[in-house]
């Protein structure tokens, strides 16, 4: 599955795929913005594809995590019905980003270790500690190969000296079938569900149930507690797994 997703990443129209995000139709209208994203494919697929295959899955949910800290920083989540003509500011934001991976990827000169796998802290418990941590734990457990995540929020926190709890929502886009109560379902949304209602089912579903599936564009959203501790670099995830979730739903494709 390693190599499908690193064709999607090879695929020139690969943001446009993603169009229906803010930032995607932007970098897809921009011809300059579509050609900078596609060199920064091509870099990032070159770098991964000399990693061994568990440090390659932590990559690829670390280039997840810079598109989606991307529109973060350049304002744009939630915006995918402004008309692109009220998000030009936006556009230097997306420029500047991609320039400035670009810069970092070049100046690793061909070694991944410079690139991937250096941050193990977030600067804040913030949105962003909350997508590293759900990002290697997705890593982890190899849940790219069914399941991106799309959105994180955070959405509240108590935060002390040395320690902080954040609540975070994360929305995920459902790549390949899996089953609504299986291990994919529990290591990579936390939960098992039930088909019926869509909302979390923890534990065993019946046997009826059992055989149930999310399929492909379904979105998944949980809500999670996630737990923090300052160390001297920054604010560490002390999670290993989503399990347990606060909350959940499970909507339609888009």
């Amino acid at each position: 599955m390693t190599e499908e997703r690193a064709a999607i990443v090879r695929d020139p129209d690969f943001d446009c795929l993603a169009a229906n995000t803010a930032a995607g139709a932007l970098i897809c209208a921009d011809p300059s913005l579509a050609l900078t994203e596609t060199e920064l494919n091509s870099q990032v697929l070159a770098l991964i594809g000399r990693l061994d295959p568990t440090a390659a899955r932590f990559a690829f949910a670390e280039y997840g995590r810079w598109t989606r800290e991307r529109d973060r920083k350049c304002n744009l989540v939630g915006k995918e019905n402004v008309p692109p003509q009220e998000l030009g500011s936006a556009e230097d934001c997306l420029a500047d980003y991609l320039k400035h991976k670009g810069d970092e990827i070049a100046a690793a000169k061909g070694d991944p270790r410079k690139v991937f796998g250096r941050q193990v802290a977030a600067k804040e418990p913030n949105t962003d500690a909350v997508d590293f941590c759900a990002a290697r734990i997705h890593a982890a457990n190899s849940c790219g190969n069914f399941l991106r995540i799309n959105r994180v929020y955070a959405l509240d926190s108590q935060v002390n000296d040395q320690e902080a709890q954040v609540t975070g929502e994360i929305e995920m886009v459902v790549l390949a079938p899996f089953t609504t109560c299986s291990r994919v379902a529990s290591s990579c949304t936390g939960t098992c569900w039930d088909a019926a209602t869509g909302r979390p089912q923890p534990g065993t579903v019946n046997k009826e149930r059992s055989a149930a599936a999310f399929n492909v564009t379904r979105r998944l959203r949980i809500q999670r507690t996630f737990a923090f501790v300052k160390a001297a670099d920054g604010w560490r995830c002390r999670e290993d797994e989503l399990a347990p979730v606060n909350s959940g739903t499970a909507g339609g494709g888009s």
